[in-house]
Formats: C-alpha cells, structure tokens, sequence
C-alpha cells in the first residue's frame, strides 16, 4: 500500500522531471501521427499498451511489488482498464479526422473535467471561486477551437478528442474515489495497460484497420517510444513524483503539454494553426493552470 507520508513542496528536481514529462506528453500525438503509415491508428494504441503492460510486469516482478495480490481492488480495476481503452480508443481514431495539434489540446481538456467531477462527487473536492473560472476559461477555449471555420473538416476528430479527454478524466476519478487509490501505482497502471492492450484489438478489427502494415525504423522508434517511455517510463515517474511532492505543485506544469503538443505538430507535421486555434489553445492552458493553483496561492488571489 501507499504511505501517507508528508509530501513536499517542489524542488529542482522535481521540476525539471516535470518539464522533460510535459514534453514526452505534448510529442505523444506527433509519434502516433509518424506511426500511422506502418500501423493503423487504434492498433498503436493495443501495442502501446501490450508493450506496457509487459514492462509493469517485469518491473513488479524486479521490484517484488506483488500484482495479483487480493486487495478489494478488482472491480474498480477492471472499470479503470474499460475506461483507459475507451480513452485511447477515442484518441486514436480521432487522429485520423484531425490534427496532432487539435487533439492533445482536445485530450488536455481533462484536467479542467476531473476538477469538475472531483468537486461534485467527493468529499473535500470542493473548487474555489479562482478554480472554477479556470473551469471556464478553458471550456471558452474548447468552444472557440470548435466555433472556428477551419474546424470543419476535423470536427469528428475533435469530438472523439473531447471523448478521449471525459474518458481520462472518469478514470482519474474512479482512481481517487475507490480502493485504487491506496493500492500501488504498479498495480493501478497494470489494470488500465493490461485490459487496453486485451480489448483494443478487438476495438481495431471491428473498425476494419489494417493493423500492422510495415514496420520500418520510423515506426518501430515511435511504437517504442509510446509503448516503454510513455505509457511505462513517464506513468511510473508521473506516479513517483506524486507520492514525494504536493499534487497541486506537479498537476500546474500540464498545461505546459499542449503548448509543446501544438508547438511539435506545427514545426514537425507542418499542422496548420489559425489565430483562433492559437488563442484557444492559451485559453486551455490558462484554465488547466488556474485550476491546479498551489492551495496557498489560490488563498492569496482569493484574499486580494
């Protein structure tokens, strides 16, 4: 189990892993995008989280954190595995209607929503004033980024990507309102990438994706690197941090994953970007940072 130890405010450390993750983060859209050519969209998503799931087991296995083990947590497991496939089912199918950039900003949404969620269904949850003006400044943002013509042609795809976001954000949730939350980090990661990677095949064949089409050195580098430094390397880290420092400290540096995202998709993919989509993307940012304010500087603006 976790400990309950006191968590520390964040230091160097801390926040130059943070930035390295936020980056990881922000250029997962663009690999998948690099990958499409060799390996259909949702049968990426199946072996990013096969991969996963396999380094999880290794590295309980290495660590002797037992898996298996009778906990109360298996219901609530199972659900979180159904929701993670669902996310990256949404994610990655939605790619093929939009753009890298559109879709992490999409994705991104979900940080503002678990807030939300947080607040109305558990105790303690509760959002400050200054919190839910974060909420809605980065709902305008969504609402701009779908107001804008050039959205069109990618409406589908950023609907999927605001599916993929509640997704995300129902899982966080059931995480902090169940068993999950006081089980192994191993453990919680090893139920969503382990039922993603069983049931997301089948996901691909009823779409009729052709699966693996080639396996050239682009698409192995990309698969690999969502599969074992994302979906493993940076959850783990993610989950690290989160039992060594304040919460609130870490979840403000996720605004900085969309910014890079859109940063990546127009330097490497040549994404197209009006100045509308621009300004939603800062509205998103801004609202996901408003949100996640450290407890003591949300004090100090609500006192001012």
């Amino acid at each position: 189990m976790t400990t309950d130890a006191p968590r520390r405010d964040a230091d160097a450390k801390a926040v130059i892993l943070m930035l390295l993750l936020t980056l990881m983060w922000g250029f997962n859209q663009i690999a998948i995008k690099l990958a499409a050519p060799g390996v259909s969209l949702v049968m990426q998503a199946c072996l990013r989280s096969a991969i996963a799931a396999v380094m999880v087991f290794l590295w309980a296995r290495l660590v002797r954190e037992p898996l298996f083990d009778r906990d109360g947590t298996l219901w609530p497991g199972l659900a979180a595995g159904l929701l993670f496939a669902a996310e990256f089912a949404f994610i990655h199918a939605g790619l093929a209607h939009t753009t890298a950039s559109r879709m992490i900003v999409f994705v991104y949404l979900a940080p503002c929503l678990t807030a939300f969620g947080l607040a109305m269904l558990v105790p303690g949850e509760r959002l400050t004033r200054l919190q839910w003006s974060g909420v809605l400044i980065a709902f305008t943002g969504i609402l701009v980024a779908f107001g804008e013509r050039a959205a069109t042609d990618t409406l589908l795809g950023d609907f999927l990507g605001v599916l993929g976001a509640l997704m995300w954000a129902l899982t966080t949730i059931l995480i902090r309102a169940t068993r999950l939350s006081s089980t192994r980090p191993s453990k919680t990661l090893f139920y969503q990438v382990g039922l993603a990677g069983a049931i997301l095949p089948l996901v691909s064949w009823v779409m009729g994706e052709p699966g693996i089409v080639r396996l050239d050195g682009v698409t192995v580098a990309s698969i690999a690197y969502q599969g074992v430094l994302v979906a493993f390397g940076s959850y783990l880290a993610w989950f690290w941090l989160l039992t060594r420092y304040r919460a609130a400290q870490l979840a403000v540096f996720s605004f900085l994953a969309p910014l890079f995202g859109v940063a990546f998709g127009v330097l490497l993919l040549g994404d197209p970007i009006s100045p509308a989509f621009a300004a939603a993307a800062v509205l998103v940012g801004a609202g996901i940072a408003l949100v996640n304010l450290p407890a003591r500087t949300r004090a100090r603006a609500t006192e001012a």
